[in-house]
């Protein structure tokens, strides 16, 4: 049987958005992430985190900064005992002086490219998992991989909350935070039932 995730954001989700930061120690967790995290484990989902990290590609850091940063944190949520399966990131950026990350790629969300690359490496039914995110890319993202997506007020979430309404598009639910937006899965969740 196929596995299901909770496809999650990071940068306004998880943790608080700074830009691009290089360092772990740029990067505040959300108080409330690690039980968010709690929560998805023992429910039997996968964590999977994918992130949109033009950052790489605009010269302000490197994928081995990046790499760093999420070990770091995946060590973080063990460590308070929550567990992060995976991460999947677009390092491009289309207008990047660095060649190889030149590229309008299939991987940047809104795109679902990530998505189906952590349900081919992962085994997932993107039909029975979510994604939670606070940007408008996150929402449409979930809808273009077939995932129930859950929008955050954390981040952009408020003004992104603004402009899905203006483009009507609806995500399945819109939460306070990443905890409230797992509570509402564990609630909804027709396999829970």
């Amino acid at each position: 049987m196929t596995k299901r995730a909770v496809f999650l954001d990071r940068d306004g989700t998880i943790n608080v958005d700074v830009g691009y930061p290089r360092r772990y120690d740029q990067v505040t967790i959300y108080a409330t992430s690690f039980e968010a995290l709690r929560k998805i484990n023992a429910a039997g989902f996968l964590a999977v985190v994918v992130t949109n990290q033009s950052g790489i590609g605009r010269g302000f850091l490197t994928e081995d900064d990046l790499r760093d940063i999420h070990a770091r944190m995946a060590e973080d949520f063990l460590a308070r005992g929550a567990r992060i399966d995976a991460f999947y990131y677009c390092p491009h950026y289309d207008l990047s002086e660095i060649p190889r990350y030149r590229l309008d790629c299939p991987c940047r969300k809104p795109k679902p490219e990530m998505a189906r690359r952590a349900a081919a490496e992962l085994g997932l039914d993107l039909s029975r998992s979510y994604m939670i995110g606070d940007k408008v890319e996150d929402v449409e993202f979930g809808l273009a991989a077939g995932l129930r997506p859950v929008l955050v007020r954390t981040g952009y979430g408020a003004s992104a909350e603004i402009k899905l309404v203006e483009r009507a598009i609806t995500p399945a639910a819109v939460a306070g935070t990443l905890l409230e937006a797992v509570d509402w899965i564990l609630e909804h969740d027709p396999e829970r039932r």
